[in-house]
């Protein structure tokens, strides 16, 4: 079996968010990992060096492959803060209208700033997104 290249560690939290160079992406990381805190009712865990994910299931394909991952999480990139959700967009395109600007990938929502977001529509986008990962995987 391959393990995953991201797994959970003991790296700290608060350290990792005051060492995000740019005063406003740290404010807006901090504001994200809060609403994901208050969403999963876990702590905020470190996940290799640089997403700070929530809560952790364990999943297994048809093919066998299997392993652990979080239900949700956050990452402050160089270009825009990637809200990890392990379950993908299908059916929130709606919600995702009303967001603002932002675009996806296959399981990452981009933002650049959290001034430009409606942040009760990322509460429901995100506890839409935490329900489909505990629909799937438990």
């Amino acid at each position: 079996m391959v393990a995953n290249k991201t797994g959970p560690t003991s790296h700290p939290v608060e350290g990792f968010l005051k060492n995000i160079e740019e005063d406003q992406k740290r404010e807006d990381t901090r504001a994200i990992v809060t609403l994901m805190k208050e969403i999963t009712g876990q702590p905020p865990v470190m996940w290799g060096d640089s997403i700070i994910g929530f809560g952790s299931y364990h999943y297994k394909y048809k093919t066998g492959r299997e392993g652990d991952f979080f239900k949700l999480g956050v990452a402050p990139r160089k270009r825009d803060i990637s809200i990890h959700m392990p379950a993908g967009f299908k059916g929130l395109e709606g919600l995702l209208d009303q967001l603002g600007p932002h675009s996806t990938g296959v399981s990452c929502l981009y933002v650049k700033h959290l001034s430009a977001i409606d942040m009760a529509v990322l509460r429901q986008v995100l506890e839409a997104g935490l329900d489909m990962v505990n629909e799937t995987w438990g």
